[in-house]
């Protein structure tokens, strides 16, 4: 099939965590996507090549139209959970209007993704909410497949990021009785899949779908399960009264959830959120996974992207005072980012990293790096004595001194894992890219601490990763410039000039449950 005879299909809520999800797989699955975005000029650079962004906001029936022109099949992933006030009526609004503008351009169906729950008065408003929106959407004459979910277990979900924060955070929890209320949890990839499937499930009518992982669990127990795969002792202290006003204030002060959000999401948390009809067993062929191996590709997923995107979540703690004490955080990780430029070439400029390490040494502070390899030995780790590759570029997989090559691409990048004893996770990347007729060299140490220790641990060496950071990227544009020099062997050259590295921290208001 032509690329312009492929079917068209419209995702709203891209920008937010289902829908930014979920475009990847729709154009795997040989879709055409067109994204409909309030402020297309912030999506656009964000889409792959090839999708239509399309400007247009639900809650103005006007700017619809034009957006569904020649679409088959749309995705409805928009409510205002995240509105101060009024969201019921919002959400009122636009799901009336995208109804309307869907029948008036004769879509073949609509896909919409609510919350489960049973229908009935004792609903949160939050939840109350979701179903009302199914129930207006289904009321048009274009058929409407209503997916229903419970909590959505996925790297940077709203739901996970709580869980995160709660257990990483704190040895010890006051647990309301929210915690033990039962849920059907439900693998972000299987939630996409479900998603995916639901443009080609047979609707000859509306209806509504219920889907969950395949464990019905709690709260407590999804706690539980990420302290066991992170390594971590945590204690649960029920109490028997814990208003969601306090629930949502507390959350407030230990996790990323402002307080507004915190208290909508906990509303919904005391209901039972179950499947109870297993029609998605006969209508789609997805096995959902259970509880813990959701968690573990969410941990999985989180490190690839935490490694991939490396500075974007980071703000910049090179060449200025760090944004708060100890450096910049990404999501729950501490990052020192650095950037110099350099009059080099990327290849020369990136010569010095590829021979870091083993006899080379570390170019600044050398005798620091011997002495934390000291310390690793006495405390039983692999310390300084494994060198590095001797006449050849380093390989992933390759060890250097106490890292592991993780990632090498050749003039442009080097990603070493700690093999160091540590009470978390760490990273070193290093990495080249042009700039004008010279070239910038990014560098960043990130540590994924695990429970109090490990942040303790960041803050009490801050000052010298302060010292060896900074004195690293010195050293390397240093190099980097002599290298450049005709004739410059043996000379030093003052320190290139650091700058802040332009970069976004990422928020919580517009992922999903």
């Amino acid at each position: 099939m032509s690329a312009p005879d492929r079917p068209l299909v419209l995702l709203t809520g891209a920008s937010g965590y289902v829908g930014g999800r979920l475009l990847g797989p729709l154009l795997a699955s040989s879709r055409r996507v067109r994204c409909l975005a309030r402020r297309p000029e912030f999506l656009a650079p964000r889409v792959p090549a090839g999708v239509e962004v399309a400007a247009g906001d639900v809650l103005d029936r006007g700017s619809l139209d034009a957006a569904l022109a020649g679409v088959e099949a749309a995705y409805y992933l928009v409510h205002a959970m995240g509105a101060a006030e009024g969201f019921e009526e919002r959400d009122r609004r636009g799901a009336a209007h995208f109804r309307d503008a869907a029948a008036a351009a004769g879509l073949a169906r609509v896909v919409y993704l609510g919350g489960l729950g049973g229908e009935d008065a004792a609903l949160s408003s939050h939840l109350r909410s979701r179903q009302e929106v199914g129930r207006i959407l289904r009321e048009g004459p274009v058929p409407v497949l209503e997916l229903r979910a419970s909590i959505v277990i996925g790297s940077g979900s709203l739901s996970f990021e709580m869980i995160r924060a709660l257990v990483e955070r704190l040895p010890v929890m006051v647990t309301p009785r929210w915690v033990s209320v039962e849920a059907q949890p439900i693998g972000i990839e299987d939630l996409l899949a479900y998603l995916v499937a639901s443009l080609d499930a047979p609707l000859p009518a509306s209806r509504v779908v219920e889907i969950g992982g395949a464990d019905r669990v709690s709260y407590g127990d999804l706690m539980r399960e990420y302290a066991r795969q992170r390594g971590l002792r945590r204690a649960m202290v029920p109490v028997p009264v814990l208003t969601p006003r306090l629930s949502s204030l507390w959350l407030g002060l230990v996790t990323p959830l402002y307080a507004r959000i915190g208290r909508k999401l906990i509303d919904g948390l005391r209901h039972p959120t179950v499947v109870r009809d297993d029609a998605a067993r006969r209508l789609f062929d997805v096995a959902p996974a259970g509880m813990a191996a959701a968690m573990a590709a969410a941990l999985r997923n989180e490190d690839r992207d935490f490694a991939e995107t490396r500075w974007h979540d980071a703000l910049s703690a090179g060449g200025t005072p760090p944004a708060r004490f100890g450096g910049a955080r990404a999501r729950h990780r501490f990052v020192d980012l650095r950037e110099a430029r350099v009059a080099a070439p990327p290849a020369r400029a990136f010569a010095p990293i590829a021979a870091i390490g083993g006899r080379a040494g570390w170019y600044a502070h050398d005798w620091l790096w011997r002495l934390r390899g000291a310390l690793d030995l006495l405390a039983g780790g692999v310390g300084m004595r494994r060198g590095r590759p001797e006449g050849r570029d380093p390989r992933p997989g390759d060890a250097l001194d106490f890292w592991r090559v993780e990632a090498f691409e050749p003039g442009r990048r080097l990603r070493l894992a700690a093999e160091m004893k540590l009470p978390g996770r760490a990273w070193l990347d290093l990495s080249v890219a042009p700039d004008g007729d010279g070239a910038v060299i990014r560098q960043a140490a990130l540590f994924d601490p695990v429970g109090l220790g490990g942040r303790l641990y960041w803050y009490l060496v801050w000052p010298l990763h302060v010292l060896v950071f900074r004195g690293l990227i010195r050293a390397l544009a240093r190099r980097a410039a002599a290298r450049a020099e005709p004739g410059a062997r043996g000379r030093t050259h003052p320190p290139s000039r650091e700058r802040p590295a332009g970069a976004r921290r990422s928020g919580v208001g517009d992922r999903g449950r």
